[in-house]
């Protein structure tokens, strides 16, 4: 989702001028709807790469208070993702975030069904760029969690996935065929379960400007599809934290901890660094292994209702059982803008581009992110 420009010449070309004055008028008022009425952002993807040929389809996010009279009822967020391209490339998915009445319980879900190219680059926290290998990927995802609070702020739940993976190598005698260290190289199957604790003290789940948000969830997967398929333990910590600094300034910080513990680990599920919440600026997969820790801070000015800036930076690695130093650290740093489309629930579009390390006969990483919400 790249093409946020699209979304403006979508509606210029398909409105007539009053109602395109109207429409902007509305888009860039200060004014927050104090009504906490639902809604609902567009936003068309259109793009071209070698690998997957011209690409088009729409992503979209839908919210709303499942209580509009309760003013500390949180926002209940769904988003959708639908993309295909001329290569028979496709990515459709739907994740949900909802609140119930008085925020008794909290509901996580996504379905996900993709196929697509991504560049494989070993095992590890060094791994080079020369050793890149294209591979297509086929994806089933579907994720479920729900939570319930006993206490003030305190949310224990129990979670349900399945996940199927299929690949395809494009380059023969590449890494991943000759690499003796991976494992399910085509391909599997995993089924798990798992148990949450979370303790939330935020004042929004969206645009936060002050409190706590802790979680650890433990899944395990059993032998359930039998032969070589992964059976296990993952196991991951995710803490924030938020302080107002001045009037339209906010500080954030986040720290993760990701593992995954058992026999005959698939490359595929080993946690990857770098992706458009954390760590941004690095290829996500072009560091894997059975660990990674990653850490970040942000500093978040809103200077209007519509509009906001932000500066970030962290440090993360990945490394095997057994083997963790401080050593390795590798560096992140970048700037973004904030546009938000719905002020009073603080629902943003997030423009950032997240800078990276440079090794040794390799150009520095770097990304540019367009993405709905904020990135913690």
């Amino acid at each position: 989702m790249r093409k946020l420009p699209l979304l403006i010449i979508f509606f210029l070309v398909s409105n007539p001028v009053s109602a395109q004055k109207k429409l902007i008028q509305k888009l860039l008022s200060n004014e927050k709807d104090t009504t906490r009425k639902a809604s609902f952002m567009p936003i068309p993807a259109l793009g071209y790469s070698q690998e997957i040929g011209f690409e088009f389809g729409l992503g979209s996010l839908y919210s709303f208070y499942v209580d509009r009279k309760d003013t500390l009822n949180r926002s209940s967020n769904f988003s959708g993702t639908a993309t295909y391209s001329t290569k028979k490339t496709y990515n459709l998915a739907l994740k949900g975030d909802a609140w119930t009445r008085k925020n008794r319980y909290h509901l996580i879900g996504e379905i996900r069904f993709k196929k697509i190219p991504f560049n494989f680059y070993g095992i590890g926290n060094n791994t080079a760029q020369i050793n890149e290998d294209r591979l297509i990927q086929q994806l089933v995802k579907i994720a479920f969690d729900a939570e319930k609070t006993f206490i003030k702020s305190a949310y224990t739940g129990i979670s349900l996935g399945f996940e199927s993976y299929q690949f395809k190598d494009k380059i023969a005698g590449g890494l991943y065929q000759t690499s003796p260290s991976l494992n399910d190289r085509d391909g599997g199957n995993v089924f798990y379960l798992g148990i949450s604790q979370s303790y939330d003290t935020r004042n929004s789940n969206n645009y936060p400007t002050k409190g706590f948000f802790g979680r650890l969830t433990y899944q395990y997967a059993p032998s359930f599809f039998g032969g070589n398929n992964f059976s296990g333990s993952l196991i991951k910590a995710n803490i924030r934290n938020f302080w107002p600094v001045a009037p339209q300034l906010v500080f954030g910080v986040q720290a993760i901890y990701y593992t995954i513990q058992g026999q005959n680990t698939p490359f595929y599920l080993l946690p990857q660094l770098g992706n458009d919440e954390i760590m941004r600026g690095y290829y996500t997969g072009r560091y894997r292994d059975e660990n990674l820790i990653a850490s970040q801070a942000e500093l978040r000015y809103r200077f209007s209702n519509r509009f906001g800036l932000v500066a970030f930076g962290g440090t993360g690695k990945v490394f095997s059982n057994g083997n963790f130093t401080l050593n390795a650290l590798k560096p992140n740093y970048g700037i973004g803008g904030r546009y938000f489309f719905d002020p009073a629930k603080g629902l943003s579009i997030r423009l950032d581009y997240g800078i990276g390390e440079k090794n040794a006969n390799e150009d520095r990483q770097k990304g540019f992110y367009i993405s709905l919400a904020e990135a913690f």
